[in-house]
């Protein structure tokens, strides 16, 4: 299983850093809109990946962030994720170009009539709504989410 952070950065207008997937290729999130994140590197921390990749992704400097939950992603065609999610503050900045997509700040109303996976929107509307740190597991069969099952702390 690989370790991942996902990161939802928040502003003061209602709006959540959002990364549309569509430079990489071969990229199992091509054409989605996700936050913005990677994978650890050997001997991180949580925070320290995600510090470190929302710096390589946005140019961004983190103020304040808050680790919400763990996602627990399985599928029959990908390698099994544990993805440590957080939501977070940033100091304002001009946002560079990313080497993954293009960046664009979207109202969190209209976050999910964008095109996402579905186990996303399970988490983000947990984000919204609620608080308590979670776990979720989303088990999916190629782009199929076949199973949800989220526990609240």
């Amino acid at each position: 299983m690989k370790l991942t952070t996902l990161c939802y950065i928040e502003n003061d207008r209602g709006e959540y850093l959002m990364l549309h997937r569509t430079k990489k290729e071969n990229d199992l999130n091509h054409g989605k809109w996700i936050g913005v994140g990677g994978k650890f590197e050997d001997a991180e921390t949580p925070e320290e990946c995600l510090v470190r990749e929302v710096r390589e992704e946005t140019g961004l400097t983190l103020t304040d962030y808050c680790f919400r939950g763990i996602v627990t992603f399985l599928s029959n065609e990908w390698e099994g994720e544990y993805m440590h999610l957080f939501t977070a503050r940033a100091q304002p900045g001009t946002l560079p170009g990313c080497p993954e997509g293009i960046l664009a700040w979207i109202a969190k109303d209209d976050v999910l009539s964008l095109n996402l996976w579905e186990g996303d929107r399970i988490f983000l509307k947990e984000l919204v709504e609620h608080d308590r740190f979670f776990s979720l597991k989303l088990t999916y069969e190629g782009d199929t989410l076949t199973d949800s099952t989220l526990v609240r702390y």
